[in-house]
């Protein structure tokens, strides 16, 4: 996957999928500790120590999933992966997708729990991170996924699972040390959603 040349620099916050992608994939991260992380690597999707019953986040920004595991440090967090996903099928995620808390101008309180309710995707936004942690002036996206949207994802949308936790742990000794060099991370830029209906539903209008 080639490396993002734009320039994704703001001065007021924004809400955008920021991401590494091309033509084919979006890159998305994850977290798990090694038993189920070493299953996915070898069947190259979720195996039977991963829970079908569980919601399951996907999180295309590299920075606040490093944030939420601390590195790679917390427990059963240990190994990171990248999944890389059909971008036809992350697409479809997005047209599915509603928002954890009915903030989108396109719900009422009752429209958003009916809709809440018959989806199995859904759609967080946190305030990205820097290295350290500490926040900064763009949106992260999170999409969760159950149910039988999962078992499809497992199924059609992952074209390949890498695991990362080797260069992470080096990354983040360098950032402790205050040698990391940024520009070695994932570099990510906004993702096209072009749809209107999309972005109202998900609040990025």
């Amino acid at each position: 996957m080639q490396p993002c040349t734009e320039s994704c620099d703001f001065l007021e916050y924004i809400k955008e999928i920021f991401a590494k992608y091309d033509k084919k994939c979006i890159r998305v991260y994850q977290a798990y500790n090694s038993t189920i992380a070493s299953e996915a690597l070898a069947l190259q999707t979720f195996g039977d120590n991963f829970s079908l019953n569980r919601m399951t986040w996907i999180k295309p920004s590299f920075l606040w999933l490093m944030y939420r595991s601390n590195w790679g440090t917390k427990k059963n967090q240990e190994c990171i992966l990248a999944l890389d996903i059909y971008r036809d099928r992350f697409n479809n995620l997005l047209e599915k997708a509603v928002l954890t808390s009915p903030d989108s101008i396109l719900f009422d309180g009752n429209q958003w729990e009916k809709a809440f309710s018959d989806t199995d995707v859904y759609c967080q936004w946190d305030p990205d991170r820097n290295i350290n942690g500490n926040p900064i002036n763009r949106a992260a996206i999170q999409i969760g996924l159950k149910g039988s949207t999962l078992r499809e994802f497992l199924d059609t949308a992952i074209y390949s699972i890498e695991d990362i936790t080797q260069s992470v742990r080096k990354w983040n000794e360098q950032r402790k040390k205050g040698r990391l060099n940024t520009k070695e991370l994932p570099s990510e830029c906004i993702y096209p959603v072009r749809d209107k209906t999309i972005r109202r539903r998900l609040d990025m209008i």
